[in-house]
């Protein structure tokens, strides 16, 4: 009889562990699914199925907030490895004195506060994929390490003499140009040559406008979900605002405008008294008297220094809820304003 209690309450353990599994991995799948279905998007996954495939190296370039890290973790689901760690690490947010020891790991006693022995980065995606995004702002000091392990698999921890091997997929990601920083000094070559094996380009979001409302329609209902709140519905007006819009945060701003209409709006539909005072400012400014007076380029930029300025100016010059709002990383929204001449 105890016998059959305990074989009884290890099968229901089975059960609760297998279901938890099955429910975190379905929110993670939902999290990570790429939505559309514009040629653009049709494009894209047909590009991401092939190269997960194979075992080569991956560079994802694309604007922020277009979906790099889902195109990355698409790879490795639809890749032999799917089964193993899939580890990420933001280049840009990590100082660059931590950034050897978050990706090799370090030996006890290797510096101050090292008091025990910790894995990197590599060692904890071995026989799996490292997703390694904002490549661009690593250090042409650690690129050189990172460029060892990509050639044999090999590397030593920090304060460390033995060696370790690992087998890992490096899938990388930038939003800037590398090309150019390479002719700058500002990249290595030869790293850029041995990343861009196999290059995956996303489209940002106002080159797939038709896949906005499909987009709408999925927030709206996972944030309702998330936050217990009953359907609701957008008005036709407010849609066609939101499919106009140039969304110079790509996918990551229209999330975070979703999740606020949907937690901000009254009753059951979402209406244009509902939306941010800048998508009023933006319609206004997408009407120039002469058309041929700036060219898309040019009106691109300056509707995105208005569209910057109105928001910090909200934000009483504070870059960090600024960037939150505009759904794009601090140190991005820092680079853009110096690229369009903002002072906050």
């Amino acid at each position: 009889m105890v016998l059959e209690l305990s074989v009884l309450s290890c099968s229901r353990s089975y059960c609760l562990l297998h279901c938890s599994y099955q429910r975190l991995r379905m929110a993670v799948e939902d999290e990570y699914q790429i939505i559309g279905n514009s040629a653009g998007i049709e494009k894209l996954r047909q590009e991401l199925k092939k190269v997960a495939a194979t075992d080569s190296k991956v560079l994802i370039q694309g604007e922020s907030g277009t979906g790099k890290e889902l195109a990355a973790w698409a790879i490795h689901e639809w890749s032999e490895r799917q089964s193993q760690p899939f580890i990420k690490m933001n280049c840009a947010a990590i100082p660059e004195e931590l950034t050897e020891s978050e990706l090799f790991g370090y030996e006890k006693g290797a510096f101050t506060g090292a008091h025990e022995t910790r894995d990197g980065k590599f060692t904890q995606a071995d026989m799996g994929t490292l997703f390694l995004d904002e490549i661009a702002d690593m250090s042409l000091n650690v690129q050189t390490k990172v460029l060892r392990v990509l050639q044999d698999g090999n590397f030593e921890r920090v304060g460390g003499k033995e060696t370790l091997s690992v087998d890992v997929r490096v899938v990388a990601a930038t939003n800037k140009n590398l090309e150019n920083l390479v002719a700058q000094g500002k990249f290595r070559e030869d790293l850029f040559y041995r990343l861009n094996v196999l290059p995956i380009k996303i489209p940002p979001l106002r080159e797939r406008s038709e896949d906005i409302s499909i987009l709408i329609d999925h927030f709206i209902t996972r944030f309702c979900s998330k936050n217990n709140r009953r359907p609701v519905k957008m008005s036709d007006t407010t849609l066609q605002k939101l499919q106009a819009y140039h969304w110079p945060g790509n996918i990551r701003e229209l999330q975070n405008i979703i999740e606020r209409l949907v937690i901000m709006a009254t009753g059951n539909k979402i209406t244009d008294k509902d939306l941010p005072n800048h998508f009023f400012e933006f319609h206004r400014e997408a009407s120039p008297g002469d058309p041929e007076s700036l060219t898309l380029k040019a009106f691109r930029e300056k509707s995105d220094r208005e569209f910057i300025q109105s928001t910090l100016q909200k934000c009483g010059g504070n870059v960090s809820e600024a960037a939150r709002i505009l759904g794009v990383e601090r140190t991005n929204l820092h680079k853009k304003m110096k690229a369009l001449g903002i002072d906050r």
